[in-house]
């Protein structure tokens, strides 16, 4: 199959800011990448790795009710609140990162603070990481491994599919209704006056013939807005390319 982000090098070039995307296809286990793969920070794409942390931790019993209403709206919602309190719970930073290492992500760092000297969103969205080690992570909810079960796969996707349709941007955009997406989306600004966004959306998409994991990281954006309209027409294009 012919790399399908060939096409978007010249609207990548067009855009503002830093950009880098990875895709997957899973059924024919073809990888392809394009753009920088210098680790950005991960804004709210993070919470599906503390999802992921929680369930393998939990040798296959799950999470307890206070946790699953924590992670539903976490992932559904992007409560921050919630975050912070399952990254506490999973054991921080360190404990994530044992994590990490057992599903194979090489390029993740997470955050060492949550309350971080002179920034004043919770410090787990400043984890950094690679769109290729975003593939490995929704690997792992995907496909058949050690780490979690698949009832513990099947409820995170299940998170993960119903997120609220406010939030429903970035890599699930441009698609059929009738095609099940299963998403996390990441924005979060890096300067006080708004003109510096980190934006991000990982996925799986799968119907109509395709199939496929696909992660899309940008900095630099001048705002939230430009960010989602960078990765929207990245997924609708990428659709239309694996067709």
């Amino acid at each position: 199959m012919t790399d399908p982000l060939t096409g978007l090098t010249d609207y990548l070039n067009e855009r503002t800011g830093t950009i880098a995307a990875a895709v997957y296809d899973l059924e024919t286990k073809q990888f392809w990448s394009v753009g920088r793969s210098t680790p950005q920070d991960e804004a709210s794409v993070v919470k599906v790795d503390i999802l992921e942390t929680l369930l393998a931790q939990s040798d296959g019993a799950g999470l307890s009710q206070d946790d699953q209403q924590a992670a539903l709206n976490m992932i559904e919602y992007s409560t921050n609140s919630a975050a912070t309190d399952l990254w506490n719970a999973a054991g921080g930073g360190s404990a994530i990162g044992a994590f990490n290492a057992t599903v194979g992500l090489a390029e993740t760092t997470p955050s060492s603070c949550v309350t971080c000297p002179d920034f004043p969103w919770p410090g787990w969205g400043l984890t950094t990481t690679t769109p290729a080690d975003q593939i490995t992570l929704l690997k792992a909810i995907v496909q058949p491994n050690s780490s979690l079960t698949a009832s513990e796969q099947s409820y995170a996707l299940g998170l993960l599919e119903n997120v609220t349709a406010s939030q429903r941007w970035g890599v699930g955009s441009g698609l059929p209704p009738q095609v099940t997406v299963a998403l996390k989306n990441g924005w979060l600004p890096l300067n006080d006056a708004d003109t510096d966004w980190q934006v991000n959306s990982i996925g799986w998409v799968s119907g109509l013939g395709r199939n496929y994991l696909v992660a899309v990281f940008t900095t630099g954006n001048p705002s939230e807005q430009y960010g989602i309209d960078t990765i929207d027409q990245i997924s609708a294009d990428l659709w239309a390319a694996l067709g």
